[in-house]
């Protein structure tokens, strides 16, 4: 450690930063400059992050904005970092991470260490069979509006390093530069596709909806995963009233719920007799609805349970017909195994957990 710099950051820590940013690939920033070739000078370019960092005169580059189509439509646009800027952005999440994660609730599912989508789909299945009603909500664009301020402020709660908050601050604040070169300020929200904007996503929501919802709806079960959720519900009557109670929370910390993505749920089954228009629900790739199912005995009944959705059969079938194995003739079945089996395998590994009758292999719903 050099003591003649401000800010204790050990070059140890810059170096586990490449490490895990070597591991995880992705694409180039703004300067086009991939992993590849930041090793061609992996001392000296990993001794500038330090030194930078370490004496305060780090300034993050712009991110490279880059439009990904969404599976239901429209395009997300993701803001890249460099790889020099991915690695400082790591060191920065490997410090901050062990400081929030133990608060965090046990039903925030995205982004976290030993936490999974699947898990967030099987506690809501569960529920769902004990609750009768559940409001599904999306927050729209929340990478995008994250407030700044607030933002500082629940990081502040859990630190006071003043290098983590000076290169948080200046992370928030990186403009994001297109295809055409032209910047733009950015006065709200951190860049989805940064290293440390999952991590402050979720810290920002912690205080946003978790511990609003243990302090306000503490009755009411839920999952979150990042900022897609379901919160469930004893009656209609409840039902409608969280949601409006929902909805103002989130506009008081400047975030809106996505109106075609946020609705009340009738969870119907053999059991319950009510009516609702709405019946199903999408969440994490899984469609929740009513369906026909077999007994111990052989008998048929209808449970509400998740199976694969649309959109992601449609996915699914759209990357099997740009596959096009028709035009391979010259690769042998143990050639195409290798190249398509950890796909099918990744699949069946998700989507065949819950009911078989809408299974990948048929990439399709079954009716009931």
């Amino acid at each position: 450690m050099d003591k003649a710099k401000p800010f204790e950051i050990s070059k140890h820590a810059v170096w586990r930063a490449y490490q895990k940013v070597k591991a995880n690939q992705g694409a180039a920033g703004v300067d086009a400059e991939s992993i590849t070739d930041f090793e061609r000078n992996l001392k000296d370019n990993l001794y500038k992050i330090w030194n930078r960092m370490a004496s305060g005169s780090y300034f993050p580059p712009p991110v490279r904005a880059v439009g990904i189509p969404k599976k239901t439509g429209g395009t997300r646009i993701l803001g890249i970092p460099t790889v020099g800027d991915r690695i400082a952005q790591m060191v920065a999440k490997e410090y901050l991470e062990p400081l929030v994660e133990p608060q965090f609730h046990p039903d925030s599912y995205g982004y976290r260490p030993g936490k999974s989508a699947l898990q967030a789909v099987e506690v809501t299945r569960k529920r769902c069979g004990r609750y009768d009603w559940l409001v599904e909500y999306d927050i729209q664009k929340l990478f995008d509006s994250i407030e700044h301020s607030l933002m500082l402020r629940a990081v502040q709660h859990h630190t006071d390093c003043k290098w983590l908050l000076l290169y948080i601050e200046r992370w928030l604040k990186a403009p994001m530069q297109g295809e055409d070169g032209s910047l733009v300020e950015r006065t709200a929200g951190t860049p989805q596709g940064g290293v440390v904007s999952p991590l402050l996503a979720n810290l920002f929501l912690h205080y946003v909806f978790d511990k609003w919802m243990v302090r306000t709806f503490p009755d009411h079960p839920w999952a979150r995963y990042a900022d897609d959720g379901v919160v469930h519900c004893r009656t209609e009557a409840e039902a409608k009233h969280l949601l409006v109670a929902l909805d103002e929370r989130f506009q008081a910390c400047s975030l809106r719920l996505h109106p075609a993505k946020t609705q009340i749920i009738y969870c119907k089954d053999d059991d319950r007799r009510g009516t609702s228009p709405e019946t199903r629900f999408d969440f994490l790739g899984y469609t929740f609805r009513p369906r026909r199912a077999k007994n111990r005995y052989g008998k048929f009944f209808v449970t509400f349970t998740p199976g694969v959705s649309n959109n992601a059969a449609k996915a699914m079938r759209q990357t099997i017909h740009d596959w096009r194995m028709h035009l391979k003739p010259d690769k042998t079945l143990e050639d195409r195994s290798r190249m398509f089996n950890p796909v099918l395998r990744g699949w069946l590994l998700y989507y065949g957990r819950f009911y078989n009758g809408s299974s990948p292999l048929n990439l399709g719903e079954s009716a009931i």
